[in-house]
């Protein structure tokens, strides 16, 4: 499931001549209207790279990763272990730059993907099920076992959570507890009728294969979930706070409530972000040394690169002593 059109939200100039031309659609066919409003739903916007997000993304490392007969396409930031970055619906990698920045000074890796569909990744249509599944693809190919992500982007972790995706902690942005409130936002938007909804629905979930109840993230909440901090701020207009708090509650996640911030401003507010990497950090394997552990080494325990290194170092001196002893 997604997430609506900005432009649906009822207050843009375009939303009148869509109702008007789903309320005359769905007066001759139902079907047909709901065949084209499901269209509309999974379809995402895509929007033009601002000034400041083409700079932070020069110092950037570019990667492609092949995913489901079709290319992701995202970047790297900084040397250490892995924090997997997921952006919003509509959105792109790009939008998590200050974050990325912020991990990478900090002496991680933040690793980010345009989600299918999204900026410039391939694909038509999306969903949560497409960005949980991109997620999963991407941490795999980076070792990631930490994450945050922004509001359909922090869904999918966790609804990726739930499907498996082994992580150690994660950040939820403004996450929605289901995207089917986006749908009711759609529906209202453009005065679906009842027999418009219905066809509607039934042709979403056609398209994804998940019935409703199946991305329901309170519902979906493990026995023993990972932990969580979601920050949710009370004047989000596109995601309530009630969302925040549920599935906060549902997973035993802490949580942090902010003001003033709305729905895209947490995403750069300094506070935000120094909670954001303190949280993922402390869930970050550390090295004897007290740098972040990259990989265990022979015995099992989590070693940092410098450490490794020195440890082969000393163990091929040592065994050509005892070659030449």
């Amino acid at each position: 499931m997604s997430h609506t059109h900005k432009s649906t939200n009822g207050r843009s100039p375009g939303t009148w001549p869509l109702r008007a031309a789903f309320g005359a659609l769905g007066a001759v066919s139902p079907a047909l209207a709901g065949r084209a409003g499901a269209r509309l739903f999974l379809t995402p916007p895509r929007h033009r790279v601002p000034p400041r997000e083409r700079e932070a993304l020069a110092a950037t490392e570019p990667f492609a990763l092949a995913h489901g007969g079709g290319i992701l396409r995202g970047f790297s930031l900084g040397t250490g272990p892995t924090v997997l970055l997921v952006h919003d619906w509509g959105g792109r990698s790009g939008d998590l730059a200050p974050l990325a920045q912020a991990l990478a000074a900090a002496g991680c890796t933040a690793v980010a993907f345009d989600a299918p569909a999204h900026g410039r990744s391939s694909g038509h249509v999306a969903s949560m099920l497409h960005f949980a599944d991109a997620a999963v693809a991407v941490a795999e190919r980076f070792a990631a076992r930490v994450a945050a992500g922004h509001s359909l982007g922090a869904g999918a972790l966790a609804f990726a959570a739930s499907r498996g995706l082994d992580l150690d902690a994660a950040v939820l942005l403004a996450p929605p507890t289901t995207p089917v409130s986006f749908v009711d936002g759609l529906a209202a938007a453009l005065a679906f009728s009842p027999r418009v909804r219905a066809a509607v629905d039934a042709r979403i979930v056609r398209r994804v294969g998940l019935p409703y109840d199946a991305v329901d993230l309170v519902r979906l909440a493990p026995a023993a979930p990972p932990p969580f901090l979601v920050v949710h701020d009370r004047d989000d207009r596109e995601v309530p706070l009630a969302a925040g708090v549920a599935l906060a509650e549902a997973w035993r996640a802490r949580l942090v409530v902010t003001s003033g911030l709305g729905h895209r401003r947490i995403l750069r507010d300094r506070a935000v972000l120094a909670q954001a990497l303190a949280f993922l950090t402390s869930h970050l394997p550390r090295c004897g040394c007290g740098r972040f552990a990259e990989a265990p080494d022979p015995g099992g325990a989590w070693r940092c690169a410098g450490c490794l290194v020195a440890d082969d170092l000393w163990a091929r001196g040592r065994r050509r002593e005892r070659l030449f002893a």
